[in-house]
């Protein structure tokens, strides 16, 4: 999603040659670069401390099974994001969690940030009205539940 406009006045941009850059947004009335933006969001191996398991949910009537996930809010650290996250949608609280790796996913124009997030147990557990259904798995085979991306 290449941005048009300057994000602070409405400008359309223009492109201007910046010294170990190269070609970047240029805002005109600014005179002010205007790097490229785009969403941050985590997705979480949820894994239940007490069974090993991994949680997977469906959401928004799509069948496929997904991570928990969620956008990072304006000035949030990625570690409260997946706390508040994985507490939003399922009412459980993590305990401790791991950084995994970072992915650029194209269609939503988002740096996805994957962690996983361990809790204690389930008995926390209380779905909110995102999740339509769920399921805890064994550790053998989840990822080839989920989809491509």
């Amino acid at each position: 999603m290449i941005q048009k406009h300057c994000y602070e006045c409405g400008t359309a941009l223009t492109e201007r040659e910046l010294e170990g850059e190269g070609i970047v947004p240029y805002c005109p009335q600014c005179q002010q670069y205007r790097f490229q933006m785009y969403n941050v969001a985590v997705s979480m191996v949820v894994i239940n401390e007490q069974t090993g398991q991994i949680l997977l949910i469906r959401q928004y009537g799509k069948p496929h099974f997904i991570l928990v996930a969620g956008y990072v809010n304006r000035g949030e650290q990625l570690e409260h994001a997946v706390c508040r996250e994985v507490k939003e949608e399922t009412g459980m609280t993590v305990t401790h969690l791991r950084f995994n790796r970072t992915s650029f996913f194209e269609p939503s124009n988002t740096l996805m940030c994957n962690f996983t997030a361990f809790v204690a147990d389930a008995s926390e557990f209380n779905p909110n009205s995102e999740i339509d259904s769920y399921q805890w798995f064994n550790l053998e085979n989840p990822r080839n539940l989920l989809p491509n991306n």
